[in-house]
């Protein structure tokens, strides 16, 4: 790669940042607005859809973007021949996903013509757009200007945001609002295709990179397993529930999704310093690392965990109206998910880091087929209810699995989990005995409790505090050069 990168590690981490939470946020409201537009039945349908067309979104990638960064890391490598080889394949992949798509959903959906239609009027412009805003985004991931990542994220939730509002405003049917819904998404890829077609160009003609194909079925197995998780509920209580109560399950669902971005910025940040702490400092060095991390991400996820239990009937009616308060107990059992998630990432990380990313695909394999059970047998035997214990059931899996195949389990169970578990049980336990005809108040006294942990355990303490010493020596270094350069 000819290209000298420009961006610091650090402003890349500012970058993702806010471009994470902003877009986030964004997709939130979008779905709030969505949900108090269509009737439960209606956002059911729209649900089972969107599924189908994230996964469908990933399947014209199928692991080569993160091929492309490893080999446009490569010092030999010609940018412009690296990208129209990535292109070729994405437009080959996104034929096949699309006749394969088309077959499936034909198969599965042929005697219900409404989710048929909702599937269809989704998936055409979204799957379409979200290969090209990633054919854009791994550029620019891969010349490391991560404002402009940032740019395309942000493009594409306002044009979300605005196409439902207009649509709503105009009162158009809920087909025409999936089509505005994946309309946003295409533009927004066409936005990122024209910032890379201004910063590189690209010929056709250029000879095949085959190392774009080395070791690429690892990358395919891990991502789509991680596309599938999140999106397993609607597509199997979609045979078990009415399409009503799947609205209500994946209202509950999307709250601690989009709130999960936000350990997930986190981890981000952790993850290549666990990389460079292995390869350059060893085992020791990157088991403190991902301690720091386990401990840091468990605590964030722990203090989301405890608002929406406490007051899930008060935060449904004031985001999504009266309508919707059915859906007020699967988000408190699906509150957990913030906690077992958060430490979830962190111990799979851990994992791959230190080349162990065969685990994590088996455990992720083996937590698929798990969920896929737990769905069926927990939501016919209970429910809305039965379908969110389900989706807690399937991260208390991966949990045991994360950990059982560390190879330090041993000192991640007494250092960081058994000490931070025990003291959110404890202490919720307590809270919800005494407090609990008293919501707001037990979610106080909670979330109070929970900086106890962090004066408690000093060595936390000590690490965060160096942390931001250190970038504030490095921020200062990085200015005191930019002075004497401009000296110069």
């Amino acid at each position: 790669m000819t290209k000298e990168r420009t961006n610091s590690i650090g402003k890349n981490v500012f970058y993702l940042l806010y471009s994470t939470v902003f877009s986030s946020g964004l997709n939130a409201v979008t779905l709030v607005i969505l949900a108090n537009y269509l009737n439960s039945q209606s956002y059911g349908m729209f649900s089972v859809a969107l599924a189908y067309a994230l996964i469908m979104g990933y399947c014209t990638d199928a692991g080569i973007s993160v091929a492309v960064l490893r080999e446009g890391s490569k010092k030999e490598v010609s940018l412009s021949a690296l990208f129209s080889s990535f292109i070729k394949i994405r437009l080959v992949l996104l034929g096949f996903t699309f006749l394969g798509g088309f077959f499936l959903i034909q198969l599965l959906y042929q005697n219900q013509p409404e989710l048929l239609k909702t599937t269809y009027y989704l998936m055409l412009p979204m799957v379409t757009g979200l290969a090209l805003q990633s054919i854009s985004i791994t550029y620019f991931q891969l010349i490391e200007e991560m404002q402009y990542l940032g740019y395309i994220r942000i493009c594409s939730a306002v044009l979300l945001v605005s196409s439902v509002l207009a649509g709503m405003m105009l009162s158009l049917h809920p087909y025409m609002i999936c089509l505005l819904y994946g309309s946003s998404y295409l533009l927004a890829g066409i936005v990122g295709i024209r910032m890379v077609r201004k910063r590189t160009v690209i010929h056709f003609k250029q000879a095949f990179h085959k190392g774009l194909l080395k070791n690429v079925l690892s990358f395919i197995i891990s991502g789509l397993l991680v596309v599938l998780l999140p999106q397993l509920g609607p597509i199997v209580l979609e045979r078990t529930l009415t399409l009503t109560q799947v609205g209500l399950f994946a209202v509950a669902y999307r709250i601690p999704s989009a709130l999960y971005q936000i350990p997930g910025v986190l981890a981000g940040a952790f993850y290549p310093a666990l990389f460079k702490s292995y390869s350059s400092k060893g085992t020791k060095e990157h088991l403190q690392l991902n301690i720091l991390q386990l401990k840091m991400m468990a605590i964030t996820g722990m203090a989301m965990t405890v608002s929406f239990f406490y007051i899930p009937e008060i935060l449904i009616r004031s985001l999504f109206g009266e309508e919707w308060i059915f859906a007020s107990k699967a988000l408190q059992i699906m509150s957990l998910l913030l906690v077992l998630q958060s430490m979830n990432v962190a111990l799979a990380d851990g994992l791959t880091t230190k080349a162990l990313h065969h685990r994590r695909t088996a455990i992720q394999a083996f937590a698929l087929l798990c969920g896929i059970g737990f769905y069926i047998g927990f939501s016919r035997q209970y429910g809305i209810e039965g379908a969110a214990c389900a989706a807690v059931a399937i991260e208390l899996v991966s949990l045991a699995g994360y950990w059982l195949l560390n190879p330090s389990k041993k000192t991640l169970a007494v250092k960081a989990l058994l000490p931070y578990c025990s003291f959110f049980a404890s202490v919720f336990l307590v809270i919800n005995y005494f407090l609990s005809a008293n919501p707001v108040l037990a979610t106080f006294f909670h979330l109070l409790s929970m900086t106890m942990i962090i004066l408690i355990d000093r060595q936390l303490m000590r690490k965060i505090m160096n942390l931001i010493l250190k970038d504030k020596k490095v921020e200062t270094e990085t200015v005191e050069r930019g002075i004497e350069n401009g000296i110069s």
